[in-house]
This record gives C-alpha cells, structure tokens and sequence, in this order.
C-alpha cells in the first residue's frame, strides 16, 4: 500500500513538472488579401486549428488581425505563416509575446486593398 502512494506521489509530481514546463507564446497576425468578411474569418479558423501546437485563434474584423495562441515547443511562427500560405493568405507577424507578458501593439499600418478571394469557403 505505500508503494502505491509513492508511486501516485511520483506521477503527480512528473504531471506537474511537465504541464508547468510548457512554452505557450501569443503572436497577432496580419493577412494580405485582409480578412475581411465571417466567410474570411471562418477560413482562417478551420484551417489554422489543424497546423500542430495551435491552441486557441480569435480573429478580430475590426483590426482585420488574427491572434493565434500557441505552444513554442511544437512549432513556430513560421511555420504558422506556412499554414497561412495553405489557404492562399500571407501573413506578417504584428506582435509576438509569452504568456504572461504585457505589450504593447505597435501603430496601425494600412493594409492592401481587400480582395474578394479570400471568402470563397475552403475544401
């Protein structure tokens, strides 16, 4: 019976260690053509949902940026642009921060002229 408790001691203590080491990053996207419309903002969703580490995506119509919440130890920012690149956007990193960290976002830029291709429904 006390190899038990030892053994559950042992395992919450390595659950603990493992799920406090991980390297969660936020980074805020612009996309060329600009997300503009829920159909854009749909694409870029269910797509981006499935490019590993993704944690949590919000999108925001009114700033036309996409804010992607992810784990740095399974993959990067660029690698996030490639999945971008798999729906036919282009996408230019505004910001990047730690969890936990406080930035500020830099000057709105304006953006390219909005295109119509980007709101046809993905496969």
């Amino acid at each position: 019976m006390k190899q038990v408790k030892i053994l559950w001691l042992v395992a919450a203590l390595f659950c603990a260690t493992t799920a406090f080491g991980k390297d969660i990053k936020t980074v805020v996207f612009k996309t060329t053509p600009e997300m503009h419309c829920n159909n854009c903002e749909t694409k870029i969703k269910n797509n981006l949902r499935f490019e590993k580490g993704v944690k949590e995506i919000v999108t925001d119509l009114g700033d036309k940026t996409v804010t992607v919440k992810y784990d740095a130890d399974k993959t990067t920012v660029e690698a996030l642009i490639k999945g971008f690149a798999k729906i036919k956007y282009s996408a230019v990193p505004v910001t990047e921060k730690k969890e936990g960290e406080k930035s500020t976002c830099p000057e709105k830029t304006t953006c390219p002229e909005e295109t119509e291709e980007c709101c046809t429904p993905s496969k």
